[in-house]
């Protein structure tokens, strides 16, 4: 991970001087943290029984915490148990909220495997020493460059980040050499994001580890002052078809997906691929873990071979899911452009820092 800068973030006295606002950046984060907590317990309590919002853990079943996709998690189960007649129970959440719960429930956590869209919430899990040792077959499975240094989780499926843009309000000239380049003025009130949520709360990650903390602090200034601010991918995508905004920042799935069906989100719009290690070119990869508590570790062990094995990857492709798939041997969907040729910026996925991030977007009074 890039060092931050020396300096860190600057609070001029004239914003009303230093050690207010730094009391007023220790109330809003502990205020978003505890939020948080509050928001990963609420919907992912009573493991092991029947909790607020009835759902009941068979322990009879291999238990996966997801926070994918629900067809792809779906269609991953149906093909692992047809394959192994192992059955399988899924709980569904998002990657922070299943990933602070899973920390909260700690060892009494019934979970099995982890299953997550991005990967800063696995690290958030694996740094609370949550995680098992991954069997060699699964880790031979997946490129030395599409896992963490670690080596305690593997990727299971990757996203790119692009820019989307609408033909009519942007010529290709036009777009912006870098996604740093959007922290500018010129780019005031053209260019949206859905900063709210994990998908994009990976890609600042990203920024920050590749970029460091004042140059991620800085861009995230010129994000509170230029950009549009929306619910989430689909939100961006289709803000910019309609011409309200020239161009947002989301991964590429949602566009592919969309061209791939009804067009009804991106007719007016196309990818902007930043490459050449920018920000912008940033890779999230989705990760899968098992949990060193797991009272299957076996079957949790062999789901994961099995979803990055050659058979468990193609499922990936036929789902339709549009994301790119990791192990060796499997080609992606034919509409995407090849993974490696998106030159994505070399950020080791374990140093990925998800509190930092959420402690730099509070400062800059984005969430």
């Amino acid at each position: 991970m890039a060092a931050a800068s020396a300096g860190g973030r600057s609070h001029p006295s004239s914003r009303g001087g230093e050690a207010t606002r730094e009391r007023g950046h220790d109330m809003r984060r502990r205020t978003f943290l505890t939020g948080l907590g509050a928001f990963g317990a609420m919907g992912l309590v009573g493991c092991g029984s029947k909790s607020e919002n009835g759902y009941v853990a068979d322990p009879g079943s291999l238990q996966v915490y997801s926070a994918q996709h629900e067809n792809l998690t779906k269609a991953w189960v149906e093909a692992f148990t047809a394959a192994t007649g192992i059955k399988v129970q899924v709980r569904k959440g998002s990657d922070a909220s299943m990933g602070h719960q899973i920390v909260a429930e700690g060892s009494a956590s019934p979970a099995d495997v982890f299953l997550t869209e991005n990967s800063p919430a696995m690290t958030l899990v694996e740094r609370n020493k949550l995680l098992a040792p991954l069997d060699e077959e699964t880790r031979r499975q997946v490129p030395a460059n599409l896992a963490p240094s670690s080596n305690a989780w593997t990727s299971i499926a990757a996203r790119s980040t692009v820019l989307v843009y609408n033909t009519a309000k942007l010529d290709k000239a036009d777009l912006p050499k870098s996604l740093m380049d959007l922290a500018g003025p010129h780019w005031k009130g053209r260019w949206g994001c859905a900063p709210g949520g994990a998908d994009f709360q990976a890609i600042v990650a990203g920024m920050l580890a590749g970029q460091g903390e004042q140059k991620t602090s800085d861009w995230l200034d010129g994000l509170k002052s230029n950009a549009r601010v929306l619910q989430n991918n689909i939100a961006t995508m289709k803000s910019v078809n309609a011409g309200e905004i020239a161009c947002g920042v989301i991964y590429h799935y949602y566009w592919y997906r969309d061209q791939a069906g009804t067009k009804e989100g991106s007719a007016n719009t196309a990818l902007h691929y930043f490459r050449n290690q920018d920000p912008g070119a940033f890779v999230s990869l989705s990760g899968g873990a098992v949990l060193a508590r797991t009272k299957k570790p076996a079957e949790a062990q062999k789901f994961l071979t099995f979803i990055t094995s050659k058979a468990g990857q193609q499922v990936l492709v036929d789902s339709q899911s549009m994301e790119y798939a990791v192990g060796s041997g499997v080609a992606s969907a034919p509409a995407l452009p090849p993974l490696d040729s998106l030159q994505a910026p070399p950020v080791d996925p374990f140093t990925l820092n998800s509190d930092k991030v959420n402690e730099l977007m509070t400062d800059a009074g984005i969430i």
